[in-house]
C-alpha cells in the first residue's frame, strides 16, 4: 500500500557530507549540525546522530497528528507530551531500528488516551512511512520518566 500524497505542499531539503562523522545541513531553516556516532556505537559522541534527529522529527509529527485525532474525538490535548525513543541494533547483514512512542495526555483516562494514541498512529505521516518496516510501539502513560 502506498501513502503517496495527492499534492506536495512542502519539501524539506538537506545535504549531508561524511555520514555519521560529517555535517548535515538543512535549507529551511538554514541549520548545520555536526554529525557524530554515539559512544554506544563506538563513536565519540558530542554531535547529532540520525537516530536522535529521527526521534525528534517523529515526535513533532506525532504530536501534530495527535492534535488532529483529538479534534476528531472532541478532546483537549494542549498539555500533552510525546516521548519518542529510536533504538538501533544489528539486523541481518546491517542494522535496523525500532521505535517506542509514549504519549502523556493529562486529564484523560488511560484507556481513552491509549485509543487516541492508536488513532494518532494511523494518521501520523511518519507512522505511515515506517509501517510494515519498523517495529513501533505506542503506549499512553501517566508519567514520561
Amino acid at each position: 500500500m502506498s501513502n503517496t500524497p495527492s499534492k506536495i505542499v512542502y519539501t524539506a531539503r538537506a545535504e549531508v557530507t561524511g555520514g555519521r562523522s560529517g555535517q548535515a545541513h538543512s535549507f529551511d531553516p538554514d541549520l548545520t549540525l555536526d554529525m557524530r556516532m554515539p559512544p554506544a556505537l563506538g563513536g565519540p559522541g558530542g554531535g547529532a546522530n540520525p537516530e536522535a534527529l529521527f526521534a525528534m522529527g517523529y515526535g513533532a509529527c506525532f504530536q501534530g497528528a495527535l492534535g488532529l485525532a483529538a479534534k476528531e474525538a472532541g478532546v483537549d490535548v494542549s498539555d500533552s507530551k510525546v516521548a519518542v525513543s529510536v533504538g538501533i541494533g544489528p539486523e541481518g547483514e546491517s542494522f535496523g531500528i525500532a521505535v517506542d512512542i509514549r504519549v502523556l495526555i493529562p486529564g484523560l483516562e488511560l484507556s481513552q488516551a491509549q485509543a487516541l494514541a492508536e488513532r494518532t498512529h494511523q494518521l501520523c505521516p511518519y507512522s505511515k512511512a515506517v509501517a510494515g518496516n519498523v517495529p513501533v510501539s505506542v503506549l499512553a502513560v501517566t508519567d514520561l520518566s
